[in-house]
This record gives structure tokens, sequence and C-alpha cells, in this order.
């Protein structure tokens, strides 16, 4: 039997048309903005004017550490919908927008897999509705007016040693990570060091995403920190008038997108931060609006447990006062024996002792959503044709062991009808005692919280803060931004700050090397080990294998 790749599945499905889509959601007409046939935003004034409504339960779907094997994260928040919707249960699915670079670089397309797809597929991993476009202009708006205010007699005493904002791209491009500009002449601007990061890694999309309507979103872009003084002051967008006008970009980027699944079900899909050097969360708009049109509202976190789903705790829901209702943690089997330290060729046979080596990931990962979060958790081993039954028994006994269900999640070759095993625990889960908490409490100092992510989540021995991160911390102390929750900027490939230590290391240290305010979005930066806010293409991008042949149709999208 052939096997159809993603593309061709998404390409070959019947879509219905987005008023259809809104009308299962329930969503009047009035509110929709359409883009096409198959796509449309939402009016934010929805949330208002449905404010008496009561919220359905939101479930946060997650994963262990990630690893060239692939997990299904996205396949699995989609298929659980559609599993969801089998079951008779009134479900939505909230996503984030894929960006450019995975799309073009290592990763391929972000919209699902098999038969657990949400679509327009190409549009949602290409241009989509131009929301990343408009954050993208929106943060260079704001660098070409730094830029000209210093070229004009600089009155505000800008430092251009200590300008923090980088101008962005929605590309992985690693040539741009450093530059020289302004050179030329005294015409062409004032010469600098400089950099670009990629677009999800800009505050504006963390803004984009925590903002409730256009006031908040002029007071937080206004808020943003871009440079310091030669006295150390902080200088933000607002010094220099440039909200109104970056708001005016992104008025419409604001609004959330709806979609469907393969099956019909609705989506929303909005924002993109990345979870290893952003907050790694669709908007808070996109999910408190799942939460008013559906009973069962699940959205994902980016990479795994440690970083996006600690984020979305630590973070989105603190700042957006969201109580998750149950948690899922996606796996593989072919994953865990990566993590036990088998080589990716040779995944596909079965190794129970380097599966007994690469379940402490898992575990551990599981332990933090439930003892240190407080929150009910399910397992779902996302199904490959290579996992035997030896292999799925000894994961659920292990985590039979910690008190955790495991549910076979069948949704990349069956799609909701794979997912209804999973759906069941779920429900089951949301009606579980809930003692969700965060992993520490605002007002300690930035150092404290600092420690309590890296002992307690990443289960490290402490924290070391080096360089211009011991300066930064008092610095920020001394502005008064010490009670804002820390973002961590870490690799996502292990629980340490590095990369090559797989499944769950022990006897390390997190080195903080820079800290920095975001203080439109409302979270200070950790950048740990050696990451980057703006990735470099892999030997072999996956762009050499992207078409469109004669007719629009595009090929090679995963």
């Amino acid at each position: 039997m052939e096997i159809k790749t993603d593309i061709e599945i998404a390409q070959a499905c019947e879509k219905k048309k987005i008023m259809e889509i809104a009308q299962a959601a329930g969503i009047p007409e009035e509110y929709l903005e359409q883009y096409g046939n198959y796509k449309a935003k939402v009016d934010y004034k929805l949330l208002k004017d449905w404010a008496d409504r009561p919220d359905g339960k939101l479930i946060l779907v997650t994963a262990i550490t990630p690893t060239p094997a692939g997990e299904g994260k996205t396949t699995t928040s989609v298929g659980l919908t559609d599993g969801l919707r089998k079951i008779g249960k009134n479900a939505v699915v909230a996503l984030r927008e894929p960006s450019l670079g995975p799309v073009f670089g290592v990763k391929g397309g972000a919209a699902g897999g098999g038969y657990a797809q949400v679509v327009p597929m190409e549009d949602i991993n290409l241009h989509f509705t131009g929301d990343f476009h408009a954050i993208g202009a929106a943060n260079n708006l704001l660098a070409a007016m730094l830029d000209n205010h210093i070229q004009q007699g600089n009155s505000l005493g800008i430092d251009v040693k200590q300008i923090t904002w980088k101008r962005c791209v929605d590309m992985n491009d690693r040539q741009l990570r450093h530059v020289v500009d302004g050179l030329g002449g005294k015409a062409q601007g004032v010469p600098r060091e400089d950099g670009f990061d990629i677009t999800v890694a800009s505050e504006v999309m963390a803004v984009l995403c925590l903002a409730s309507d256009i006031p908040d979103l002029k007071a937080r872009l206004g808020r943003m920190i871009v440079a310091y003084t030669y006295d150390g002051k902080p200088v933000t967008a607002h010094d220099l008038k440039a909200e109104g006008a970056m708001a005016a970009l992104l008025k419409d980027a604001l609004k959330p997108n709806l979609v469907q699944t393969l099956e019909g079900t609705p989506a929303f899909i909005h924002g993109g931060p990345f979870a290893n050097i952003a907050h790694g969360c669709n908007s808070v708009t996109a999910t408190r609006m799942a939460l008013k049109v559906a009973d069962y509202a699940v959205t994902e976190a980016g990479f795994a447990a440690d970083l996006g789903a600690e984020k979305f705790l630590d973070i989105k829901c603190r700042l957006a006062g969201l109580t998750p209702s149950a948690v899922v943690v996606v796996a593989t089997v072919r994953a865990l024996k990566y993590h036990g330290g088998v080589a990716k060729a040779d995944l596909n046979q079965e190794n129970l002792e380097a599966l007994e080596k690469g379940l402490p990931n898992l575990l551990q990962h599981v332990s933090n959503i439930r003892d240190v979060f407080g929150l009910p958790c399910v397992v779902a081993i996302n199904a490959f044709p290579t996992d035997t039954k030896a292999e799925l028994d000894l994961v659920e006994k292990r985590c039979n062991e910690l008190g955790v269900n495991v549910a076979l999640s069948e949704v990349w070759a069956k799609g909701g009808e794979g997912g209804r095993a999973l759906a069941e625990e779920v429900v089951r889960l949301c009606e579980q005692p809930n003692h969700f908490h965060p992993s520490y409490e605002l007002d300690l100092p930035i150092e404290a919280k600092l420690e309590a992510i890296c002992k307690k989540i990443y289960h490290a021995d402490g924290v070391q803060l080096v360089g211009n991160a011991v300066k930064q911390a008092k610095q920020l102390t001394e502005l008064g931004f010490d009670k804002l929750p820390i973002c961590m900027a870490k690799t996502q490939y292990s629980f340490s700050d590095d990369a090559s230590l797989l499944g769950a290391p022990k006897g390390f240290t997190v080195t903080v090397r820079n800290l920095k305010v975001s203080a439109g979005a409302g979270f200070i930066v950790a950048l740990t080990g050696d990451i980057m806010t703006m990735p470099g293409l892999p030997k072999v991008p996956a762009a050499e294998k992207i078409d469109v042949d004669e007719n629009g149709v595009i090929s090679g999208l995963f």
C-alpha cells in the first residue's frame, strides 16, 4: 500500500467553507473576516460580548524532550480534538502558527501529520494571513525609529553600545546573527554593531500573544525597552513615540485565525513564539476564545514540558488567569529508545534495554507535571508500526508505577478514530482533583526563581550566573523588574543547557550568561548555555525539497 505524504493527504481533503466551520463553533458571522474560502479572522470583541459565558475545560498537550525521531505533539493535539468530537464532546483546538524558519530548515511543515492535520496546510505553513509579516514589520519599524533618533541628534542620550533591540526576519539565517551597519558615511546612519533575531523570538511576537485588545497592545508595546542611556536609564518604544504606528501595523494580526482539521473540527491558529527562546504558546486571545466556544479546548506548548509546558504554566496561565484541567505528555517508543542511546538508524528494532534507559526522560516530565505543578496527567504514546507489544507494555508499566495512565494514540494513521482512547482518558482526568500551582512565587529574587526552575524542573544541582548576567540581575532588580516571571532560553534537546546530555541527566549546573527584560511581554528572558535567537539552516535544508507546479500546487511541505 502506498503511503501518502502529509501534504498529499491534506490536498486530497474536501474542506468545508469557513462559514460552516464558524457555525460549528457557534461563532456568529458578524465576528468573522474571511480570508478566502477556508480561513477567517475572528474579532476579539467576541470575548467581551461573551464575557458572561462559562469557560470550557483547558487541556494542555506537551511532550518529552525532542529527538530526531520526532514525537508528534501537534499531530496528537489535532487527533485528540477530533477524538473528543468522535465521543460526542464539543471540542476545538488552539495551536501556534508555524514559522518559516523551521518550515524551510530542519523540521518541514508544522500543521500536524497523517490524518490528524489542520488545513489549508500549505497556507498555514507559509504566509497564512500575514500575521508574522506584520510582526516583523512592526519590529523593524521600531528598529528604524531607534536608529533614526540617534541619527537626528540623539536627544534621549542613547548609548549605541547599549542598544538591546534587534531587527528580525522570519527565516533561519545565521549570517545575520552579528552584523555591523550604518556604514558608508555620515548620511548613511551611525555605524554600530547590530544583529537579527528570528521573528518568533521578537518581543513583539510575545506581546501580541499576551495582549487582550488594541489599548493593551499599545501599552505593552510602549513598555518595551530598546536601549539604555549613557547614565544607565532604560529607553522604551514609548520614548520613541513608536507604539501607535506599531499597533496600526498589528491591528489585524491581533485577531485569531480560524481554520479546520481534516475532519472539519474548528481550529484556532494564532501567534507562534518559539519555546526554546520565547514563551512558546499560542495567543491568550485564541485560547480564551476556544474556551468560550467549546466544552473542551485543546492547546499545545512548544518543545518539551521543561520548556513549553513550564512557560505555559508559569507565565501564560499566571498572566492570563488560566487553569488547565488536564495535561497530555506525548512520547514515542522510538524517541525513548533514542534517549536510551540507540542511533536513529536502529530505532525500528525492538530494544527493551535502551527503552528502559530512555524512560527516565518521560517519567521526569510526568513527575514535574503531577508533583511540581499539581495537575492530572496522561501519557499519549504516539504509535508507530515498528512498536512492539513488549515495548508498549514496558512504557505502560513504568507510567502506572507513577500512578499515571497510558493511552495509545493512533491519530496519525486513523485521525479522530485513533484518538478515542486518549479522549476518554482526558475527559476522565478533567473531573479529577486539580491542585494547580506555579513552580515558583513571583516575589522571590531573580536568582531564586532561576534556581527554582533549574532544580525543580530540570533537576539540576543549581544555577550559575556568569559574565553579564550578574550585573544584569542587579540592574533589573534596581529598575523594579525583579518581580516578573522568568522565561528560560535553553536548548530543547536536553533537560540541561547542554544539548548532548540526553535522557534525565543528573549532576549538572545550568549556566545563565545573559538576562534581558521583556517589559512589554512582562517577563525576564534568561539566556543559558550557547542558545541563539537566530537559528541557522542545516546542511540539507527542507527548502531544497519544496516546489510548486505550473498549476500552483505545492509539494515537499512534509
